[in-house]
């Protein structure tokens, strides 16, 4: 896959707009009743990274970006400043913040995932783009040490453990993480008057799958 394990600048995803996107199919039947069904299982986020720009030099600092990419050819780290947490935004990511599995007494590999609830209903999203040096791993309540207990692959989000878990220990974690994107578009059109006018360009950013 075509990606650069790079992070589009921070300074400049703050205040961006986006979020997740689903794809819902809907048959409406004769008698009125609906069928509805989904072929994606996970969502997709976007965004618009021009919002961000606040100045001129920004404006540099994002097509020195995009070229370096060349445009939607590679893909690259993307920070959603609303959701980049195991935990609430506002809090400390912790080593009991997600379970990830149950031990089964031989696995000692563990994909990051973050559980979203609401009432009955959650979902599980894969989290393939930790950031390193945050990532925090625990075994039935215990927190483990990174590089002792447990190495992580920020690459894909992948746990090794040291050792495999016992039946049914229950392996948590706390991360913050990437969103892996790619620019939405090969062009990027700037103008200098109207930037000043407070018209910025739009730059389309679209999840890609990993």
């Amino acid at each position: 896959m075509n990606f650069h394990e790079v992070r589009f600048p921070a300074n400049l995803s703050f205040g961006s707009v986006g979020g997740p996107e689903r794809r819902t199919e809907i048959v409406t039947l004769a008698n009125g009743f609906e069928e509805r069904n989904t072929p994606w299982e996970h969502a997709r986020r976007r965004y618009d990274a021009g919002v961000g720009m606040r100045s001129l030099d920004d404006v540099e600092v994002l097509i020195a970006f995009f070229e370096a990419r060349r445009g939607q050819l590679f893909g690259f780290r993307w920070k959603d400043w609303s959701d980049f947490k195991s935990c609430l935004p506002l809090s400390e990511a912790a080593f009991d913040d997600q379970l990830i599995a149950h031990g089964d007494g031989a696995t000692r590999v563990f994909q990051l995932t973050k559980t979203y609830a609401s009432g009955q209903a959650a979902y599980t999203r894969p989290i393939t783009k930790p950031v390193r040096g945050t990532v925090r791993v625990g075994v039935d309540g215990d927190p483990l040490v990174e590089s002792v207990h447990f190495e992580v692959d920020t690459a894909t989000g992948l746990v090794t453990l040291s050792d495999a878990p016992d039946i049914g220990a229950g392996v948590t974690a706390g991360f913050e993480f990437d969103v892996p994107v790619r620019f939405d578009t090969d062009i990027i059109q700037t103008s200098v008057a109207s930037f000043r006018a407070g018209d910025v360009p739009r730059v389309p950013i679209v999840e890609v799958r990993v």
